[in-house]
C-alpha cells in the first residue's frame, strides 16, 4: 500500500508557455496553461517524483472577465468577478469544463476526459475541486444533463429562507457591490432580489473583504431564524439532491477525488448523506474536505469524510517553527492531538491559500523547509500534499494583478509561474540550488513510497526521552523511528541554520513497543546514500550529526 502523496496543480498557471506576465494582462496578453500540457511524458515526470494523486485546481468553469460569447457561454459582468481570470471558486457551471484550458473550446469536455484517461494511464489518480459552499452570481449551467433542474431555477425569491431554495435572498433589497465602478451606468450589475454572500454574509451589500462575487447555498440551514439559527433537514433539502448528482457526474467520468472547499460551512448532515450515496457506487472514491476548525474534525470524519487538511493544527506549527518562532517539540503536541483519527489527516506546507515558503512573508529560502519536509512525509502513514512549484522553491513574490505582492501565486491572474516554466519547460533556466532543491523533494517522496515503515509501519515519538537532554536540542531538533517489521528508519531532522551533532536518547519503551532488538545497525543515510554503524541501546545514547536546515534518514540493517 502506497503512501498518498498529493501534487495540487493549480491547471491555469501549469504548463503556461508565455512569459508576458503583465501585472493585470488578460488572456491574450499572459496566456492561459492547457489540460493538453499535461501529456504522457509531463505525467510520467510527476509520477517519478513519487506523486500519487494529482489535485488539478480550477477545472470547473468559473467567472472570468474573458468573453466566449462566441462558443455560446454566458459573461459574467465585471463587478462580480475577481480578477481578470477569476476565481475558481467562483463556480459558473458545475458541470463543464473552464474555456481557458482548453485547445479547443468546444471540445473542453474531451479534453479533460482525455486528460482524467492520461492521468490514469500514468499510475495516479485525479482529484479535482468540488466547491459545495457557493457559486458565482451569475450562475447559469449550460452544459447540465437534460433532466437537471438548475441551481435556483424554481427558487421563490419572495422568502428570504426556505428549505425548498437553493440559495439565500434578502427579500425586495437590490444587490449593491462594494465597489462598483459600472455603478449609475446602463451596464451598472444588477441582481435583485440581492441573494445572500458566500461567507455566510446576508445583507444585500457585502463588503470588500467579504467574497462579494460569490452567493451562499442553502442546505436546509435558517441562519436567520428567530432563534438564531435553525435546521429544516426533513424532506430532505433540494440543494442535496442537486449537489450530490453534481458529484456523481464527475464521478463518473472517471474523478479518483474530491477537494471540498470549505467543508465546515456545509453541514455535516448533507456530507453523511452525499458521501454514504456516492461511495455505494464508488467505494474507492476519495473525499478530502477543507475545516479549519480542530474541534470539528472527528464530526466530519464521521460524516465521511476521508482526510481533512490539519492548517491550524500541524501546519501553524510547522510554520512557526521553520520561521524559528517554536520549538520543534511542538510538534509532538500537534500529532498527539489528533492521534485518534491520525489516519485521517492530511499534512501540507504549501497551498493555493498559503503563503510560499521561499516568500519573504515566510522563510524567505526554500531550504529552510527541507527538515519538515522530511518529518510530515515520514513521520506518519497519513497523506502529504505539496503544490506545484514547491520543489523548486518557487517564491510568490511577483505583483500578478489582482493578486498583489503577498507571497501566495494568484489563482485571480493570468500568470505564468515562472520556477514551473523552468522546470517542466525549460529546464536549462532552472539554478543549482533548484535543481538540488528538487532532488531532495523527490528522494524524500520516493522514501515515502517505497519504504513499508512510513506507508505502513508504527511511529515513535523520541522527542520525550530527549526533552532534559544536554546534548540534545529540543527547540530546533526532531526525532522519531518508523518500524514495520524487519524495516526500520531512525529520523532525526535539524530546523537550525547550524550544523548540529547530538546524542538522541532512545528509551527502554522504545525497543519494547517497537520490538526492536538493541544492538549495532548497519545504517544507510537514505538522503546523502551514506553508510554507517549505529548502536541502537536503552543506556547508550546514538550521536548523529545532521547538517544545517536538514535531516538523517537511516535505513537500518542487520
Amino acid at each position: 500500500m502506497n503512501k498518498i502523496i498529493i501534487y495540487q496543480v493549480f491547471t491555469r498557471l501549469f504548463g503556461n508557455r508565455l512569459l508576458t506576465n503583465k501585472e493585470s494582462g488578460i488572456l491574450a496578453e499572459n496566456g492561459s496553461g492547457k489540460m493538453n500540457f499535461f501529456d504522457d511524458g509531463i505525467l510520467s515526470r510527476i509520477g517519478k517524483m513519487g506523486i500519487t494523486h494529482v489535485w488539478y485546481t480550477g477545472v470547473i468553469r468559473h467567472a472570468t472577465k474573458t468573453d466566449y460569447s462566441r462558443f455560446g457561454i454566458p459573461t459574467q459582468h465585471p463587478a462580480v468577478v475577481k480578477g481578470n481570470a477569476g476565481s475558481p471558486y467562483a463556480i459558473t457551471d458545475y458541470y463543464d469544463i473552464d474555456p481557458d484550458l482548453a485547445e479547443d473550446v468546444e471540445n473542453r469536455m474531451g479534453e479533460f476526459e482525455s486528460l482524467v484517461e492520461r492521468t490514469h494511464n500514468a499510475n495516479l489518480k485525479m482529484i479535482i475541486d468540488f466547491v459545495p459552499n457557493h457559486v458565482a452570481r451569475q450562475y447559469k449551467s449550460i452544459a447540465k444533463p437534460d433532466n437537471v433542474v438548475d441551481l435556483g431555477e424554481n427558487d421563490d425569491v419572495n422568502m428570504g429562507f426556505s428549505p425548498k431554495n437553493n440559495f439565500y435572498y434578502c427579500t425586495n433589497r437590490p444587490f449593491i457591490p462594494y465597489f462598483d465602478l459600472y455603478s449609475g451606468k446602463k451596464d451598472a450589475y444588477k441582481e435583485y432580489p440581492a441573494k445572500a454572500t458566500g461567507n455566510d454574509c446576508f445583507c444585500n451589500c457585502p463588503g470588500l473583504n467579504d467574497w462579494f462575487e460569490t452567493v451562499k447555498l442553502n442546505y436546509g440551514v435558517d441562519y436567520c431564524d428567530a432563534g438564531g439559527r435553525s435546521v429544516h433537514f426533513d424532506p430532505i433539502p433540494d440543494t442535496w439532491r442537486k449537489m450530490t448528482d453534481i458529484i456523481l457526474f464527475w464521478a463518473r467520468k472517471g474523478v479518483d477525488g474530491f477537494r471540498c472547499d470549505m467543508a465546515e460551512m456545509v453541514p455535516s448532515e448533507f456530507w453523511a448523506w452525499a458521501i454514504s450515496r456516492v461511495k455505494s457506487e464508488f467505494p474507492n472514491i476519495v473525499f478530502i474536505g477543507e475545516v479549519y476548525n480542530p474541534s470539528l474534525y472527528r464530526t466530519y470524519i464521521a460524516s465521511g469524510f476521508d482526510y481533512l487538511y490539519d492548517k491550524v493544527g500541524m501546519y501553524d506549527c510547522m510554520k512557526g517553527v521553520i520561521r524559528n518562532e517554536r520549538p520543534a517539540s511542538d510538534i509532538t503536541g500537534q500529532w498527539q492531538a489528533v492521534d485518534d483519527i491520525r489516519d485521517h489527516i492530511l499534512y501540507f506546507l504549501e497551498n493555493h491559500d498559503e503563503q510560499r515558503i521561499a516568500s519573504d512573508f515566510f522563510a524567505g529560502n526554500a531550504v529552510k523547509a527541507i527538515p519538515a519536509l522530511v518529518v510530515n512525509v515520514l513521520m506518519q502513514s497519513n497523506p502529504f500534499m505539496l503544490y506545484a512549484g514547491q520543489e523548486y522553491g518557487e517564491r510568490g513574490m511577483d505583483k500578478e494583478g489582482y493578486s498583489g505582492r503577498d507571497g501566495r501565486t494568484t489563482i485571480f491572474d493570468y500568470w505564468t509561474v515562472e520556477t514551473l516554466y523552468n522546470g517542466y519547460i525549460n529546464k536549462r533556466r532552472l539554478t543549482t540550488e533548484q535543481k538540488n532543491l528538487f532532488k531532495i523533494y523527490s528522494k524524500v517522496l520516493n522514501i515515502a513510497n517505497k519504504e513499508i515503515a512510513v506507508s505502513e509501519g508504527q511511529f515513535f515519538d523520541l522527542m520525550y526521552a530527549n526533552a532534559d537532554n544536554a546534548s540534545f536540542d529540543s527547540y530546533h531538533l526532531y526525532t522519531f523511528i518508523r518500524k514495520s517489521g524487519k524495516n526500520i528508519l531512525f529520523v532525526v531532522a535539524n530546523f537550525s541554520g547550524n550544523e548540529a551533532t547530538c546524542s538522541v536518547n532512545i528509551p527502554k519503551h522504545a525497543f519494547e513497543f517497537l520490538a526492536l532488538d538493541e544492538k549495532t545497525y548497519s545504517a544507510t543515510d537514505l538522503l546523502a546514500n551514506e553508510k554507517t554503524k549505529l548502536a541502537l541501546k536503552a543506556d547508550e545514547p546514538v550521536e548523529v550529526t545532521i547538517a544545517p536546515n536538514s535531516a538523517k534518514i537511516y535505513k537500518l540493517g542487520r
